[in-house]
């Protein structure tokens, strides 16, 4: 340890028994309330930690998902960063996709391709596909069947990204099939 660190754990130990003190003498004859009260502050301290550790996930988990309306219509509302995120049924596995109209294509992660069955180290990647992070190999798979809300495809082309994608993208090949407006903070889907 150099200098800096043992004057701080010298100031830290001083604190400690300072503080400690005190709650010794104002407390001497109601130990048990005192600990009673360390716990639980001790316990709210942690569950604010735990809290903003896990406030992405919560707010994934808690956030509005798309709602299919009686009219057939798809409504996405946009999220915090600003993008849409579509929930589809693909061979009925749950896969989350971000909307992209600026991808010509359906492309799958390689985790989201493991959980539909395919095995993204057995392919072969004939295809190359220029993205923000550069050039990357693909390969083409063929989606048997995919839903959205109540509208059901069969054999959609998609391709597997050999890059680091962290989720799916909903390429124009899937989206065209939709008419789509975005007003008022969402996405709407109609056929």
């Amino acid at each position: 340890m150099d200098g800096d660190s043992l004057a701080r754990l010298g100031y830290l130990a001083l604190l400690l028994a300072a503080v400690g003190g005190w709650v010794i003498v104002e407390f001497r004859e109601r130990m048990g309330q005192a600990l009673r009260t360390a716990a639980a502050w001790g316990l709210i301290f942690i569950g604010l930690m735990a809290g903003y550790g896990l406030w992405q996930d919560i707010r994934t988990d808690i956030a509005p998902r798309q709602t299919v309306m009686e009219t057939g219509e798809i409504r996405v509302p946009r999220a915090e960063d600003g993008h849409y995120y579509l929930t589809l049924q693909i061979n009925g596995t749950t896969v989350q996709f971000m909307a992209d109209t600026g991808a010509s294509n359906v492309v799958l992660n390689a985790k989201d391709a493991r959980r539909l069955g395919i095995d993204p180290d057995a392919l072969m990647y004939l295809g190359e596909a220029r993205t923000a992070n550069g050039t990357v190999r693909t390969a083409r798979v063929t989606l048997p069947e995919v839903a959205l809300g109540a509208y059901l495809d069969q054999n959609i082309n998609a391709w597997v990204n050999e890059g680091d994608l962290d989720i799916s993208l909903l390429g124009m090949d899937y989206l065209g099939r939709f008419r789509i407006e975005i007003a008022g903070g969402e996405m709407i889907l109609r056929r």
